[in-house]
C-alpha cells in the first residue's frame, strides 16, 4: 500500500508543478503560496475530521509538538521558495533541481536518523544527482 500511496503522492506532485507554473503567471509568488496553503489547510483538516482523528491532538507529545512545528516551518520556507522559483524559472528546470531533496533526505537521513548507508542508496543517489544536473545544462 506505501507503494502505491508514494506514487500517486508523485503523480499529485508533478500535477501541482505544473498547475502552480499555469496559475501563478502574473501572480505574486508569496500571494500564491498562501493561497495555496489555505487550501491544504482544508484539505488536511477535512480529513481529520472525516476520519475522526481530532481527539489525539491531546495525546500529541511536546517533542512532537515540537519537530511538527518545525517541519512546518521548513514546509513553508520550501514552498515559498518553490513558487519563487517556479515563477521566475522553467518547470522543467525548476522541478528537477527541487526533488534533489531526494538525495539531501538521503543524507540527512543517515547523518540524523543514522538510517543505514547502501550501497544501492549511494549509487541511486549519484544517478539522482547526475540526472539533475544532466536535464538543467
Amino acid at each position: 500500500m506505501w507503494f502505491i500511496l508514494a506514487l500517486l503522492s508523485s503523480i499529485f506532485a508533478a500535477l501541482t508543478s505544473i498547475l502552480a507554473k499555469m496559475g501563478i503567471e502574473n501572480v505574486n509568488s508569496n500571494l500564491a503560496t498562501a493561497i495555496r496553503t489555505v487550501v491544504v489547510v482544508g484539505m488536511a483538516w477535512g480529513m481529520v475530521f472525516i476520519t475522526n482523528a481530532q481527539s489525539g491532538i491531546t495525546d500529541i507529545s511536546r517533542r512532537s509538538w515540537m519537530f511538527l512545528i518545525l517541519s512546518g516551518l521548513a514546509t513553508g520556507a520550501s514552498w515559498l521558495c518553490y513558487y519563487k522559483a517556479l515563477q521566475i524559472g522553467e518547470a522543467s528546470k525548476v522541478v528537477p533541481i527541487d526533488k534533489l531533496s531526494v538525495v539531501i533526505t538521503l543524507v540527512l537521513a543517515a547523518v540524523i536518523l543514522h538510517e543505514q548507508v547502501t550501497t544501492k542508496s549511494v549509487i541511486g543517489g549519484l544517478m539522482i544527482t547526475a540526472g539533475t544536473l544532466i536535464m538543467v545544462m
